[in-house]
């Protein structure tokens, strides 16, 4: 079988198999849908679990400078006045006169021509993207409050408590994975550009004198981990942002830029934030090692959790041609696998083939490994052909042979190749394969 990755329509058919199969659905669909919104699936939540559990493993169980968060989303607005956000956190809004359409100034090619109706676009004014709300009984009296446009400003606020709870030597970080919101002028492209969006951040804090060798130093571990889940490194590009396309807060930024089908379009970025938040906040460090008090400086790896997933289905995303018939299949990893393997019994109107495969196979992988489906529905050729598109590794199949010699099929994802299994053996089989 040629396997390719077939480029054609390539968004189309992401967006149809993530309804398919369960993976994510259009937010409010059966009212017409929210534009810029999404519902994840069953499907869906493992892999986003998965892509969440690797990235926590990796920047904070597999650390000892590593300190977690979970921040309210809701905030006093004070921080978002002194971090820049009320007055500054704003794109180029401009609207058709006919049309009466709006969209981003800096991504039109010509910003007097409408690229809808070819009416006259009006100025171009700033537009804040902060979600503002009230909080409080009465609307006269309530306070005006703002749903977070990052994570990170909670980790800001709570470097102090976190200081003094762990007494944490320089340098150190903070980490946090949660929801952010941004009133998008045009959310596009499926999951690339939201309104509501989930990000998994580090807030590292070290020595003025050090940023550089830390900025390189994180730059190699965000490489890292996105060779270990599983995104096409071929795709990716390092881009050095300009200063005067920098946020306000940066000194130097660097974004990891992917090949979407829609174009080369950001997937990561790391920036140096200088001691920007820790002084606007007032907040220091004394430095025991050095015999000073100091406001710490930032290095700020950022990951979407949401795009993070995008560029892995546009990774995983295969497709092989065998007699005449196209075969798509999603290549995961099997530690980002939805689910691992797929038990099946050879016929379901078999009680003893049923059974046999519930109590002996099913129920013992299902303990060991969670990730685990039942599939019993239409012949085998059909059960491969979704658990293909789920992307599961490894299909168990339990057939009359099994009665007799206690050993399954295991039918390989990639390759096709079935493989008998002793059942007392079928642990360690796949625990040698994810490894």
């Amino acid at each position: 079988m040629a396997e390719k990755n077939s480029e054609e329509n390539l968004m189309e058919k992401i967006v149809s198999l993530c309804k398919r199969r369960g993976f994510v659905f259009q937010g409010s669909e059966i009212y017409g849908g929210l534009a810029g919104t999404y519902d994840w699936g069953h499907f869906g939540v493992a892999l986003k679990n998965n892509i969440k559990n690797s990235w926590w493993k990796k920047f904070v169980d597999g650390r000892r400078d590593m300190y977690g968060v979970d921040a309210a989303i809701l905030m006093n607005s004070k921080v978002w006045e002194v971090s820049g956000h009320v007055a500054g956190f704003s794109d180029p809004l401009v609207e058709c006169e006919k049309c009466k359409k709006r969209f981003r100034a800096d991504q039109l090619e010509d910003v007097k021509k409408c690229p809808e109706c070819k009416g006259k676009l009006g100025e171009v004014r700033q537009f804040n993207m902060m979600f503002a709300t009230k909080i409080g009984a009465m609307e006269d009296s309530a306070s005006t409050v703002y749903l977070r446009p990052e994570t990170a400003q909670g980790m800001f606020v709570n470097f102090k408590n976190t200081v003094d709870a762990f007494h944490p030597k320089l340098p150190f970080g903070m980490a946090q994975i949660g929801k952010a919101f941004r009133n998008e002028i045009t959310p596009r492209d499926f999951l690339f550009r939201q309104r509501e969006f989930e990000q998994m951040e580090v807030e590292y804090f070290i020595r003025p004198a050090d940023w550089e060798k830390y900025f390189d130093y994180w730059k190699g571990e965000m490489t890292e981990w996105m060779e270990e889940v599983g995104i096409d490194m071929g795709k990716v590009h390092e881009l050095e942002v300009l200063p005067e396309d920098r946020a306000h807060y940066s000194k130097r930024t660097v974004d990891f830029e992917f090949d979407y089908p829609f174009g080369k379009k950001e997937l990561f970025g790391l920036a140096y934030r200088t001691d920007f938040d820790l002084k606007n906040h007032k907040l220091e460090y004394i430095d025991e090692e050095m015999g000073e008090k100091i406001t710490p400086h930032v290095i700020e790896p950022t990951f979407g959790v949401d795009r993070a997933i995008l560029a892995l289905l546009l990774s995983a995303y295969m497709e092989d041609e065998k007699d005449g018939e196209v075969r798509s299949y999603l290549k995961f990893k099997p530690n980002m696998a939805p689910v691992i393997c797929a038990v099946s019994p050879l016929l379901k109107n078999k009680p003893e083939l049923v059974e046999y495969a519930n109590n002996k196979v099913y129920a013992p992988l299902k303990m060991e490994f969670g990730r685990v489906a039942w599939d019993d529905n239409g012949n085998i050729g059909k059960r491969y052909r979704r658990q293909d598109e789920i992307g599961t590794p490894f299909c168990i199949v339990i057939d009359f042979d099994t009665l007799m010699d206690h050993a399954v099929t295991v039918r390989d994802r990639d390759t096709g190749e079935q493989t008998r299994v002793k059942v007392d053996e079928l642990q360690k089989y796949i625990k040698d394969k994810i490894n």
